[in-house]
């Protein structure tokens, strides 16, 4: 009688992490549909491209603002709660973009998807924390990464070739639709009800946590070093295919192969740092990794031969895949009892940080071109390494 019990319990343990990965996959098509289809959407509502692109404004927007919400709501709510809530928001975001008949009502309903990824994001690595043991988290949050980074090779060629099929609004409900109510099924299964914060339930101690936060050097040095390594992957994540189609002449074709070699190589790279972060500790990988994403992203824009740089910018997805595996590791162990606040305001220095790459990316390209636009945001991955290196430390190894 006792057996059925524990098998129940043992098939949730297994479905624990595929939960996880499954949310952090679904999260990523709803942005690699707005990437990929801005002119089609703009043809539908008699938009320019600017104005369309601008679904990644109000995107940006909404996680930032979330990002912050969730530091309070994480204390006094359950993470399973939180992450499903999360998810049923992308759900009503993707199904609003689907039926919406204007543009206002399109970007209103796209900037769900980010205040769902601002819920989902840091959830996904406060319920890491919580449910498994110290040695095992770093490849969960490997697998976790590598999950939100699958989204954009998986997704991108599907999405492509549904939009070929039938315009804009398919991707929407024969892919990402889909993806999301599987993502809340299998959430609303695998994960254990009794996932949330304990010990903090009134709002004064719920604001306390975000001063204990901001007066902890480490933790505030982690938040710093993530903003700047985000900045510096602007340089791949949004630049490097322009640069290659300029510089090289690359066809768009190729360049966007290149584009699912960076995305694979991002993914790969996180799934290799769990090894790296168990055998030399959090910091150091971090700094290691940091460092070294921050120079290929400076020689990826400064090396002449086209295969060369090639090969930096996939070096530098692979060590940027893997400083955000070993930096979330290093972060989410800063205060253990806060760490539903901790990744809240990691995500939304994460936003930040990627909104300030755009804009000094942006402007360092109109001054002093693709090198100037390279050597300065690398120059911010190396920044975050030594951020790292002088100020932040690992709770859990001995000084």
């Amino acid at each position: 009688m006792e057996s059925s019990p524990s098998s129940s319990e043992a098939s949730r343990r297994k479905l624990f992490l595929p939960t996880l990965v499954v949310a952090s996959f679904a999260s990523g098509p709803i942005a690699v549909f707005a990437a990929l289809l801005l002119i089609d959407i703009g043809n539908t509502f008699n938009t320019s491209v600017g104005v369309t692109g601008q679904v990644n404004t109000a995107y940006s927007i909404a996680a930032f603002v979330l990002a912050l919400l969730m530091g309070v709501l994480s204390v006094r709510f359950s993470h399973k709660s939180l992450l499903l809530v999360g998810v049923l928001l992308m759900t009503v975001s993707a199904l609003g973009c689907l039926l919406a008949q204007d543009f206002t009502p399109l970007l209103v309903f796209y900037s769900l998807s980010g205040a769902g990824y601002a819920i989902v994001n840091p959830m996904t690595f406060t319920l890491v924390g919580e449910h498994f043991p110290l040695e095992k988290r770093p490849r969960a949050i490997g697998w976790i990464v590598a999950g939100g980074a699958l989204a954009y090779v998986i997704g991108a060629p599907i999405i492509a070739l549904m939009s070929g099929f039938g315009g804009w609004r398919f991707p929407l409900l024969g892919f990402v639709l889909p993806i999301l109510l599987t993502s809340l099924l299998t959430a609303f299964v695998g994960l254990p009800s009794a996932s949330g914060s304990r010990g903090i339930s009134s709002d004064t101690k719920a604001h306390l946590s975000f001063k204990e936060i901001l007066m902890n050097r480490s933790a505030v040095a982690c938040l710093i070093g993530d903003a700047l390594r985000s900045a510096a992957f602007v340089a791949i994540l949004l630049y490097s295919m322009s640069f290659f189609r300029q510089r090289f002449l690359m066809p768009m074709e190729l360049a966007s192969l290149v584009l699912l070699g960076a995305a694979l190589s991002y993914a790969l790279g996180s799934l290799s740092t769990a090894r790296l972060v168990n055998r030399i500790g959090r910091k150091p990988s971090t700094v290691f990794t940091a460092l070294l994403s921050g120079i290929l992203t400076v020689s990826f824009v400064l090396v002449p031969h086209v295969s060369l740089s090639i090969l930096s910018m996939l070096l530098g997805s692979w060590f940027f895949g893997m400083v955000a595996s070993s930096a979330n590791s290093l972060t989410l162990e800063q205060i253990p009892r806060l760490r539903g606040t901790m990744m809240s305001m990691d995500t939304a220095v994460l936003n930040i940080g990627s909104a300030l790459g755009t804009m000094a990316g942006g402007l360092s390209l109109l001054s002093f071109g693709y090198e100037g636009m390279g050597s300065g945001l690398g120059t911010l991955g190396i920044a975050a390494a030594m951020v790292f290196f002088l100020l932040a430390k690992d709770p859990t190894r001995p000084r």
